[in-house]
């Protein structure tokens, strides 16, 4: 019989994903003094785990506390308090989910008014037009940043299992620090880290070592991965088919598919090629291209909010099903799948000429869900998306002030 998405699937290392839902990274922005998780982070998860998903991935957990993607970012690093990540570990797990971390470091897409650091492979601001001097500019990386990166996934994932969580999936997409290295656009090394895609893909294939060196065989490594950047001259969808294959020796399990950056924002439907579909499954042709030769398990995010579109996706040879903001209005989702029900999600699209602030809007007003469900209380997709943009500016604001002295504290 063809799977489901009620069809649990066993991987290579002998972990069991009860379903082929996955509440798919989300980016909180929701930790508080100390960058660490709290009661509402695990209230959030503890509702994703009760609503029927088979595993949950958390938003971006940072490897390097001086560099974050937004000032409420979470941070486990060598010094950070295991208690904190053992509570969100078993929140998420109480309604039967297997739980994976994302790791991540940001690289240059650092917003100019934080502090700590903006690395690149290359000395290259994030291009987004007329708003480009909101973010840093970025210094090229040495051999010892790069080496001390390595070595920041590799605690930040032996930490993460100590907490209780079942795997980690480290980030590589979206235009982040090892999607960075991966890019020919972002990257023009010419040393060891550029120039030829096996060069490109070094930074993340030590990170895998590294990481896989430092945890159990049970404990699972995913990688997240751009089916494309959406770029002339960027990351293509060959260079993802060979970069799992290069994946496929070191003890990876699961490669999740997504796409875009900063610059081109595919992943939240506001970029888009011939190759892609206009409202779900943004990157399903592609994945679907990607299935045919890969050697690992495929996982496909960006844009499913109805069923018949997460069984068109298994259909096309993905094995599981990731969902973000679907999931941020209805946790439910899933469990009402299972009986039956055809329910979906619909948020109305924001209607903003320039493609970087209509993906931030958008991602504030998911955002907003989120805290609502950390606080308790039901989603509000009808909230104006400019509205649900003021107010997360106003908790960045503070957030960032929190983030400032906690830096100047952890340097004295």
């Amino acid at each position: 019989m063809p799977a489901t998405i009620f069809t649990p699937l066993r991987l290579a290392n002998g972990s069991v994903i009860e379903n082929r839902l996955v509440k798919a990274a989300m980016e909180e922005n929701m930790a508080v003094a100390g960058q660490l998780p709290d009661d509402s982070l695990f209230r959030l998860y503890r509702r994703w785990s009760q609503g029927g998903v088979g595993l949950i991935i958390t938003g971006n957990v940072m490897v390097h506390a001086e560099a974050l993607t937004g000032p409420a970012g979470v941070v486990l690093d060598e010094q950070a308090p295991l208690e904190p990540f053992r509570q969100w570990a078993a929140a998420a797990r109480s309604g039967g989910a297997r739980v994976w971390m994302q790791i991540n470091h940001p690289g240059r897409q650092v917003m100019a008014n934080m502090p700590g650091v903006a690395w690149g492979p290359s000395a290259i601001r994030v291009d987004i037009g007329r708003n480009s001097k909101r973010l840093a500019q970025p210094v090229e990386m040495t051999a010892e940043q790069i080496d001390a990166t390595v070595a920041r996934f590799a605690e930040t994932a032996r930490r993460a299992e100590q907490a209780g969580f079942d795997g980690v999936e480290i980030h590589a997409a979206h235009g982040y620090l090892l999607s960075q290295f991966l890019s020919p656009l972002s990257n023009q090394r010419t040393d060891q880290w550029g120039g030829t895609l096996p060069n490109r893909a070094r930074l993340l294939l030590d990170i895998v070592r590294a990481v896989r060196s430092s945890v159990s065989p049970a404990f699972t490594v995913a990688v997240k991965l751009n089916s494309a950047d959406f770029q002339r001259g960027g990351f293509d969808t060959d260079d993802a088919a060979t970069v799992i294959r290069l994946l496929a020796p070191l003890g990876v399990e699961v490669v999740e598919l997504s796409g875009g950056s900063y610059e081109s924002p595919a992943m939240t439907g506001q970029a888009a090629d011939e190759r892609t579909r206009s409202r779900e499954a943004y990157f399903l042709t592609l994945a679907e291209e990607l299935a045919q030769s890969s050697p690992l398990p495929l996982m496909l995010t960006g844009g499913i909010v109805r069923r018949s579109v997460a069984d068109e996706v298994l259909a096309g040879g993905i094995d599981f099903v990731g969902m973000g903001t679907a999931l941020a209005v209805d946790p439910d989702l899933p469990n009402k799948w299972r009986t039956g029900t055809d329910a979906a999600v619909e948020l109305p699209p924001v209607t903003v000429k320039d493609k970087a602030a209509a993906s931030a809007i958008g991602m504030a007003r998911v955002r907003y869900q989120l805290r609502r469900l950390g606080r308790g209380k039901q989603p509000r997709p009808t909230v104006h998306p400019f509205t649900a943009y003021a107010q997360e500016a106003v908790l960045r604001r503070r957030a960032l002030r929190r983030y400032q002295g906690w830096l100047q504290t952890r340097a004295a």
